[in-house]
């Protein structure tokens, strides 16, 4: 990705409740423990696997309008980036919890609980 042609969309981190709204959905869930073992921006295509493009914009759009992702558009191309730093600071712990526990339970083949 390079930094000629590059654009970055990102909110500030919501409140907390409505951080865990965003992390509610299996599906936003899910797109975010792919971002978060990725270590860095992911192209979009690649978090999602069983819907359609537009409702997984509609995901990202939830994630990002919680500030716990940005958009990149870098050459024609669109990113989605973890904002692990920005969302550490202003809810320590929260996203590792909630990502370990969602790598835990992809590791042993169990549906995340309602």
């Amino acid at each position: 990705m390079s930094d000629s042609n590059k654009t970055v969309e990102s909110r500030p981190v919501a409140t907390v409740q409505e951080v865990l709204g965003a992390l509610h959905d299996p599906v936003r869930l899910e797109m975010v423990r792919r971002l978060s073992n990725a270590g860095g921006p992911v192209r979009c295509g690649m978090l999602y696997d069983t819907i359609n493009k537009s409702t997984a914009t509609h995901h990202l759009k939830i994630l990002r309008e919680a500030g716990v992702t940005e958009r990149i558009v870098a050459d024609g191309q669109t990113y989605a980036r973890l904002r692990s730093e920005e969302v550490e600071h202003a809810l320590p712990g929260l996203l590792a919890a909630v990502v370990g526990a969602a790598n835990r339970a992809d590791d042993s083949g169990a549906a995340p609980r309602d």
